[in-house]
């Protein structure tokens, strides 16, 4: 039985698993061959019932490699910048961060650094090891290409931000603890950190949001649990995003809470187990679906060329079915998804294309995307994934 990485109690036998999928799912893959050639690995999802801890128990972070072509930003929707600036507007305000040194964890290129420097007056530093320069930064706002430790001094800061990094870590236990240690004793230091919200995901069996970088999965109360845990008072765990995020604030105390299950240990079991039951039903209702489209002359294309979409393919093992995958990020097209090689197009492709459906990998997006379709006169169906129309034949 695997060992649980937040508490360390026995966890359960695998209730999820897929035997042979891509290890990055954003790296951007110039050929058809590279893309079937990329390395795999394989999903077991456990559950350990002591904390609510749902983690890939199959997961070989040897496998990964997070230093070339690897793209993630989600910076070419106007939904998601407008969500980026509201949330740094709120940081900023809630916590008073004006003029303060803030820092990130897992920074990327520094979108959401930048944004908390230059809305309350801050300056800026962001750890991130795989960080290539493409633009020059502002004067306030630098990144060091290192993975975050106390051995930096600018380290602890005023606040420190980790945005959609701990799902990547599976020695979650340890690295939360490394924080608290980088982050001193000082109680005014607030710590933020974001997280997909595993609750969300579970709740709409959504197996196109499981992959192999993701080998961490939070629900609200052991997200909590782990950071009181680690030694830091928690002052509020939300949602955000349509339910797809999930958030934690805090800051360090002396007198850290000893550890206790979840308050909603109840719910994220029952979660969990209606997930395993409800995902075979899901896949096999997909899969005809789009195998009826397919004989039925139908052409269908994915929008959104990221995780979710080489997700949803490989899962459901999908070749001609799905004739490619519209993004908008301009660093993506001509490029192909990770093992299936579908082609990534993008926007424009689809002016004069006659294309029946478009099935959206995210559901957040569906008001701006139907504007876009409308624009190029695109008249497909637009189906987001989380829809039953697909599983009606079920």
């Amino acid at each position: 039985m695997p060992t649980c990485p937040c508490c360390g109690a026995l966890a359960g036998a695998p209730f999820y698993e897929v035997p042979a999928v891509p290890v990055h799912s954003v790296t951007v893959l110039r050929t058809p061959e590279a893309a079937r050639a990329i390395t795999t690995g394989r999903i077991a999802l456990s559950l350990c019932e002591s904390c609510g801890f749902v983690f890939n128990a199959a997961f070989d972070g040897n496998k990964q490699d997070y230093f070339h072509d690897y793209v993630s930003t989600q910076a070419a929707s106007s939904v998601f910048n407008s969500f980026h600036r509201r949330l740094a507007q709120d940081l900023i305000d809630r916590h008073g961060l004006h003029g303060r040194d803030v820092v990130e964890i897992g920074c990327g290129q520094g979108e959401f650094l930048q944004l908390l420097a230059s809305l309350g007056g801050n300056r800026g530093t962001g750890f991130d090891p795989a960080y290539e320069p493409s633009t020059e930064l502002p004067r306030d706002v630098r990144i060091i290409k290192d993975v975050y430790s106390a051995k930096h001094a600018e380290a602890a800061g005023d606040f420190i931000a980790c945005k959609m990094t701990l799902e990547h870590i599976d020695t979650v236990g340890q690295f939360v603890s490394g924080v608290r240690e980088a982050a001193g004793d000082d109680p005014a230091r607030v710590v933020f950190f974001q997280v997909p919200d595993a609750a969300h995901i579970f709740a709409q069996a959504g197996f196109w949001d499981i992959y192999y970088e993701h080998c961490s999965y939070f629900c609200p109360g052991t997200l909590r649990t782990l950071f009181e845990a680690a030694g830091f008072a928690v002052t509020t765990v939300r949602s955000d995003y349509d339910g797809q995020y999930l958030m934690v604030e805090g800051h360090p105390t002396s007198r850290p809470q000893a550890p206790t299950p979840p308050s909603d240990l109840a719910a994220i079991v029952s979660l969990v187990r209606r997930f395993a039951r409800e995902v075979p039903e899901h896949l096999a209702a997909w899969s005809r679906d789009l195998a009826a489209g397919k004989r039925a002359g139908r052409r269908t294309v994915l929008w959104g060329g990221g995780s979710k979409a080489v997700s949803f393919l490989t899962t459901l093992g999908i070749t001609d079915e799905i004739e490619a995958a519209v993004d908008q990020n301009p660093e993506k097209h001509g490029s192909f998804l990770a093992v299936t090689a579908h082609p990534v197009i993008g926007p424009e492709a689809l002016r004069g294309a006659a294309i029946d459906r478009v099935i959206l990998m995210n559901p957040i997006y569906q008001n701006e995307v139907a504007a876009q379709l409308d624009r190029l006169g695109c008249r497909a169906e637009l189906l987001a994934v989380t829809s039953p129309l697909a599983r009606q034949a079920a």
